[in-house]
């Protein structure tokens, strides 16, 4: 009898004691109301193999506002009941209300091309780098 009870208190300890995981990336821009979600993203063996990318370029068109993660109760009790083997977890990303907008000044553009060397990038980038910190102003790189 003291064996039972002493395994029912571990259990319903560890889950008393166990805090919802959670993390939150934000990129500065704006929110919408538009939210994609997925509440069992897959991940196994405790987290070490994370879940698929979530592609939210097909569902914001304007860009990503905030990407959150957590493991809620039910998520951390099905991770639980597998012995850590199937751990799913819960992936949340709002999206941006509108894009950045890019100046029509072309003088703090630069363009890298795919096919250019890197000695043409190092040199694209060092200039881009040191106009940015004489001027105290952004540049922005775009990629062909």
């Amino acid at each position: 009898m003291r064996k039972y009870t002493i395994a029912v208190l571990a259990i319903m300890g560890s889950i008393l004691f166990t805090g919802c995981y959670h993390a939150q990336i934000t990129t500065g821009m704006e929110p919408s109301t538009e939210v994609y979600e997925q509440t069992f993203a897959s991940s196994w063996i405790y987290g070490l193999v994370p879940p698929s990318v979530v592609e939210a370029q097909n569902h914001c068109r304007n860009g990503v506002a905030r990407v959150e993660t957590r493991l809620s109760f039910v998520n951390q009790l099905v991770g639980m009941l597998s012995f850590g083997i199937y751990t799913p977890m819960h992936i949340k990303v709002t999206c941006a209300s509108s894009r950045a907008d890019i100046p029509t000044d072309r003088s703090t553009m630069y363009t890298i091309n795919s096919d250019d060397s890197e000695d043409v990038i190092s040199s694209t980038l060092s200039k881009a780098v040191e106009k940015s910190l004489k001027d105290s102003e952004p540049f922005y790189l775009e990629m062909k």
